[in-house]
């Protein structure tokens, strides 16, 4: 099969999409892999191409609310307030569906179905004129950092599937907030942060907000995607290093004689650089660069060209964005730190 770089001709994506075909599409977070979501053919082809565990539930992707309205009934009092507020954008919301719309593959027979408008102008126009909801888990192998440009998906799955709308890279780097509000009795729990972060939702609504920080074990099954205690993993094996243990960090390698690659922002790069086999800098010291470049960072110092030993890669305080950042990370990291 060839897999096809689509630029502009929208016709010819969704003309794939409705023969249960696979189109993987840009959003502001992540790169998505589009299948018809009423599908189960296509659906199953989805998991299938990534290698996904058939107990990891997929999320939804739909052109507005009112494409909601047509699968959901017994809504959260705080739906419209929240639609209204984040879509389109990062926000994932966790609903429960009426019954016999969605193949249960879609939900990995969970009772609830994950649901997000993205922010990308040519994926929305995909959606509007397609009139489909399209699942769109990260487009990428099962396990390994999310793609956010079409080369990345490239790497990944040509020849797996038909096509890739391509819109360059994207601009948040990491995947959605999933927030669960299936039970309009409870009030709103983060199972997944994102750029959308529990102190903007606190401040937004004028609530608390949960984050469920439980590590989902391999034999569990998630409620949302990327709840894996590892997940997004490049084959290199990473640690983790807070800000003061950098330089023992960079003298331990090097008096083992490992080949070592570097991910941090300039203030740290270009003092590591010297002494390490690779170094890919984030465009700046900032949380907001970290996250933009975390998954590319991951996938370009595990070519095999570079054969590194171990990737070393800056953390960030757990708060706001950091909070995000560092879940990808830890999980990349299988919860692992220089120590």
């Amino acid at each position: 099969m060839e897999t096809k770089k689509i630029d502009t001709n929208i016709n010819e994506a969704i003309e794939i999409l409705k023969s249960d075909g696979l189109v993987a599409f840009p959003t502001e977070t992540v790169y998505g892999l589009g299948a018809n979501a009423l599908s189960e053919t296509a659906v199953k082809r989805v998991f299938a191409v990534k290698g996904r565990p058939s107990d990891n539930p997929l999320i939804v992707h739909v052109a507005d609310f009112e494409q909601v309205k047509q699968y959901v009934t017994n809504f959260h009092p705080l739906t419209e307030k929240l639609v209204d507020m984040y879509w389109p954008g990062p926000l994932t919301l966790i609903l429960e569906p009426k019954a016999g719309i969605f193949p249960s593959v879609v939900s990995a027979g969970l009772k609830t179905i994950s649901f997000r408008m993205p922010n990308n102008t040519k994926t929305l126009a995909l959606l509007r004129e397609a009139n489909l909801p399209l699942v769109g888990p990260s487009a990428n192998t099962s396990g390994r950092p999310s793609p956010t440009s079409a080369e990345h998906v490239y790497h990944d799955l040509n020849g797996k599937i038909e096509g890739i709308l391509d819109d360059g890279s994207t601009s948040i780097g990491v995947e959605s907030t999933v927030l669960d509000i299936s039970d309009p009795t409870k009030p709103p729990m983060i199972l997944r942060p994102g750029a959308i972060t529990k102190e903007q939702l606190e401040t937004d609504l004028g609530i608390k907000i949960a984050l469920d920080s439980y590590l989902i074990k391999e034999n569990d099954t998630p409620k949302s995607p990327g709840m894996k205690y590892k997940h997004y993993s490049p084959e290199t094996n990473v640690l983790m290093v807070r800000e003061e243990d950098w330089h023992r960090a960079v003298t331990y390698a090097k008096e083992r004689q490992l080949k070592v690659g570097v991910m941090a922002g300039p203030s740290v790069a270009e003092k590591v650089r010297a002494d390490t086999a690779a170094v890919f800098m984030y465009q700046d010291d900032s949380v907001e660069a970290a996250t933009r470049g975390l998954f590319a960072g991951l996938r370009a110092l595990d070519e095999p060209l570079l054969d590194l030993d171990l990737i070393l890669v800056a953390t960030f305080p757990e708060e706001k964005l950091g909070v995000a950042y560092m879940n990808r990370l830890k999980k990349a990291a299988a919860q692992q730190y220089f120590d």
